[in-house]
């Protein structure tokens, strides 16, 4: 009896890469379904209409010779260059079981980036042992002659491995921050990341680019006591309910007429028009958490169609004056980290689909509560704390480190 010879298959890898047309991928993929070539993995970049294309198949060896001839006059028919690599049974088994480590996303923004900016990335991850296994553009193009005071650059690597040490990863991208002025995110690329839910935003000095309390001190004529009482409260230098009730007190008087006048002169902050547009457009349940004050939150949450607002409540006498009083809880740091877990459970979320935005020292524990606790444009302090920065843009560079691209964001995007 005439023993059946077994076929005998193998991988082979593919590059294709020259200036990109539309049907050259559909050229390729005709050639190898014709010999019923079976594709491993397959990945595609376009880089400024020059095309990179990579394909892994595996095909028997009697269909393999074929496939290589006819790809090589398909190639030199479509103007582009073609190579093909051998990969053993062995290294297909090790790439494959590489797969199942852990990964990462490491985001990079600034108002441009440079190859210096790159760099200096890339040599953090490299010494801690990881690998790149993909690098995205997330922001749109720049214009070279069209300026735009809201430009800004933000790369998005995703990363294969397990740091040997992630606390030096982190302080080292702390440092490369600040000495390169860009910002960062490093966070675990689980389904987490991709399911973010709830985002709580601190209001003054994060939403808006003032402090409420000031404003009012202002127009009570004791600006200067106040502010220098924030700034300590700010820096973690005092406790802030001692900080708030001095500073309430200071407002006993004023015209409660004033707070309409400063909502409606409030400097909104860089970014904050097209960040709600998107979150609310994708479905996020939004809430401020605030030191300061719920007249003002209530005004933000009118205009954005925020959904919570939890802040202090001013109490205003029957001559329509500020009595020096505030009424209820003071709703300071732990507050804030207290709110953030039970609108969690009112949204039924887990934590760990929970974002927080603050500037502030009374920010930190909800920033470090959070699933992604993000400190922008922070006090020192925070900045030290925080393992998500954003100093260099506005509010809209959270988008980012949600792994949001501009050329999804159609309209809702615009800047």
């Amino acid at each position: 009896m005439k023993e059946t010879k077994e076929i005998q298959e193998e991988q082979i890898l593919i590059r294709i890469t020259g200036q990109d047309r539309p049907g050259l991928t559909t050229a390729v993929m005709a050639i190898l379904a014709r010999y019923n070539a079976h594709v491993l993995d397959i990945g595609q970049a376009d880089i400024h209409s020059t095309l990179s294309l990579g394909i892994l198949i595996r095909i028997d060896e009697k269909g393999a010779g074929q496939v290589m001839k006819e790809l090589l006059f398909k190639a030199t028919e479509l103007g582009v260059n073609i190579g093909f690599a051998p990969v053993s049974d062995d290294e297909y088994e090790d790439w494959v079981n590489r797969q199942g480590k852990n990964r990462y996303i490491l985001t990079i923004i600034g108002r441009s980036l440079s190859a210096r900016n790159i760099e200096a990335t890339t040599r953090v991850i490299t010494a801690q042992g990881i690998n790149i296994d993909s690098i995205l553009r997330l922001t749109g193009r720049q214009s070279i002659r069209k300026g735009n005071q809201h430009v800004r650059a933000c790369i998005e690597f995703s990363l294969r491995g397990t740091p040997k040490d992630y606390g030096q990863m982190q302080a080292e991208l702390m440092q490369m921050s600040h000495e390169q002025g860009i910002d960062f995110s490093l966070q675990k690329d689980n389904m987490y990341r991709r399911m973010r839910r709830l985002i709580c935003f601190d209001m003054d000095s994060t939403l808006i680019q003032t402090e409420c309390i000031d404003e009012l001190a202002k127009h009570a004529g004791v600006g200067k006591q106040v502010a220098e009482i924030t700034e300590r409260a700010m820096r973690g230098e005092i406790d802030f309910k001692e900080s708030f009730r001095e500073r309430v007190a200071l407002l006993k008087g004023l015209d409660a007429n004033v707070m309409r006048d400063i909502a409606e002169t409030m400097p909104i902050t860089e970014g904050v028009d097209r960040l709600m547009t998107v979150l609310k457009q994708c479905g996020y349940k939004i809430a401020i958490l605030s030191g300061g004050f719920t007249y003002f939150g209530e005004y933000l949450q009118r205009k954005y169609g925020i959904d919570y607002v939890y802040a202090n409540e001013l109490e205003v006498g029957e001559d329509n004056k500020l009595t020096g009083r505030y009424l209820g809880e003071v709703v300071d740091g732990k507050r804030k980290a207290e709110l953030l877990k039970l609108l969690a459970q009112v949204e039924k979320v887990n934590l760990a689909q929970t974002i927080a935005v603050g500037d502030g020292a009374n920010d930190l524990p909800m920033l470090s509560e959070a699933g992604l606790g993000i400190a922008f444009h922070a006090k020192p302090r925070v900045q030290a704390t925080a393992e998500q920065n954003i100093t260099t843009i506005g509010l809209d560079g959270v988008l980012y480190f949600l792994g949001f691209k501009d050329s999804y964001l159609g309209e809702a995007g615009k800047l």
